[in-house]
């Protein structure tokens, strides 16, 4: 049997496939990714942020959203895309 060397960026490459991987589990499981738009509750649920963090998000403008009479939607891939832009990447 030979001996395989793992290096640093082979650890980093699998942590990055699993963390995918998690993410991919937890998406299906909330049953939320099948849905276009989400409301206030669910994306907070989501997000795992309290109502003022929401607020906030909306008025910086970092989370767009929709008004239509008084409730507000949010469009869950525009979330997803806030979350994969604001990624931070550590190196060891």
């Amino acid at each position: 049997m030979g001996t395989t060397i793992i290096t640093t960026e082979d650890l980093r490459e699998f942590k990055m496939e699993l963390l995918d991987d998690i993410k991919q589990l937890l998406t299906n499981q909330s049953g939320l990714s099948s849905k276009k738009w989400l409301k206030s509750p669910e994306v907070r649920d989501l997000l795992g942020i309290s109502p003022g963090a929401l607020q906030n998000l909306r008025i910086n403008g970092t989370l767009p959203y929709t008004k239509v009479g008084g409730l507000l939607y949010y469009d869950y891939q525009e979330i997803m895309e806030v979350l994969e832009k604001n990624r931070i990447h550590n190196q060891f």
